[in-house]
């Protein structure tokens, strides 16, 4: 194969690699997920697997025993505890959100117009109150219907047990031999590559390490805060407001800014008072002071290195084109391609390309 080719050949393998994946996204999926799994619990493997009990060593499948044990309780103690409140919170928010148009039509809109010196001449609180309020009912009765149907059709409910078995045991059998698969993918580099692909791939790999055991972990502390401050405040929607904020925080400020917007609108329409609000902004204030200050230096650092507006392209992007899937590995494939990126830039630099003096012949 001649050198010329080779380039060739590579984008032709990495078109097909990803229409293959945009083909078989509901399947990989399960086992995406998995792999995050058994990325995320492998250096815990690790310390168990060269611990000992007095004069006995753990070993491999006893340390990944643990492990997974360990995981699967916190992921059952978080089911059981967040998704009856997320249930909950999403059956207040379809109860109050027609009286949220009512009072945002007759009271805020007009004192909104009143003060930006505006006129609705043909303005009607009552029919704008009610047009929303026929979208709002369609959308829960449509809602309702769609989860219904996914209750009580069989191939959903075969999907999601097979999904729920399956995970499990892939994420055992990948953490078991994880290491195996390093070194085989490892073995299969050519010789005169391995050198230069083993230091991309660690960076690679502090990346989503910072990704993953990070940046995760920033956005479920500042759900956590804004849950607990909305709550002592006393605003009802407390958990979707603070969780959805938190997981928002993946972009930077959009959390921040996007949670004080709703919790300052669901203040004043609970409560009716500027305490309530001042309190809500003192929340996502002590908020924003911890990601700054402690919880983003400590848990993520600079490593990831995304700027936001890729953060939302990427993540726009891997849902067009993959779903559920696409959404999932996003960020991450998009940290690991900045990576590469860098990389190329800086050999880039260095060739003789970028180097060759200007043409003063003219």
């Amino acid at each position: 194969m001649t050198s010329d080719s080779r380039p060739w050949l590579w984008l032709v393998s990495l078109a097909a690699g990803g229409w293959l994946i945009y083909l078989l996204a509901p399947i990989i999926t399960p086992f995406a997920i998995s792999a995050v799994l058994a990325y995320l619990g492998d250096p815990l493997v690790d310390r168990l697997e060269k611990a000992s009990l007095w004069r006995w060593k753990i070993g491999r499948t006893i340390a990944v025993t643990i492990v997974f044990i360990l995981m699967l309780s916190l992921l059952t103690i978080m089911l059981l505890i967040i998704v009856p409140l997320i249930v909950d919170q999403v059956r207040l928010l379809i109860q109050r959100f027609p009286e949220w148009i009512d009072w945002f039509s007759a009271t805020a809109l007009p004192w909104l117009a009143g003060k930006l010196g505006f006129e609705f001449n043909t303005f009607e609180p009552a029919k704008f109150s009610g047009m929303f309020k026929d979208y709002w009912r369609e959308i829960s009765s449509a809602t309702f219907k769609l989860i219904d149907f996914l209750s009580r059709g069989g191939m959903a409910v075969a999907a999601l047990i097979t999904n729920l078995v399956l995970i499990p045991v892939v994420t055992f059998y990948l953490l078991r031999d994880w290491d195996l698969l390093i070194r085989a993918v490892h073995d299969l580099l050519p010789r005169n590559m391995e050198a230069g692909v083993s230091r991309m791939a660690s960076d690679v790999d502090e990346v989503l390490a910072a990704f993953f055991r990070g940046q995760l972990m920033v956005m479920l502390a500042l759900g956590l805060i804004y849950t607990i401050g909305l709550s002592s405040v006393g605003i009802e929607l407390a958990v979707l407001i603070g969780m959805g904020a938190g997981l928002l925080s993946i972009v930077p400020y959009l959390g921040s800014i996007v949670g004080v917007l709703v919790a300052a609108g669901a203040a004043i329409f609970q409560f009716h008072d500027v305490f309530h609000l001042v309190m809500v902004l003192l929340v996502f204030a002590i908020g924003q002071t911890a990601e700054g200050m402690y919880l983003t230096p400590k848990l993520v650092g600079d490593r990831i290195g995304l700027h936001p507006v890729t953060v939302i392209f990427a993540v726009l992007a891997g849902g067009q084109l993959f779903g559920f899937l696409g959404i999932l590995l996003a960020l991450p494939v998009a940290a690991a391609l900045n990576v590469l990126v860098r990389h190329a830039l800086q050999k880039y630099r260095l060739s003789e390309l970028y180097n060759s003096p200007a043409d003063g012949s003219g």
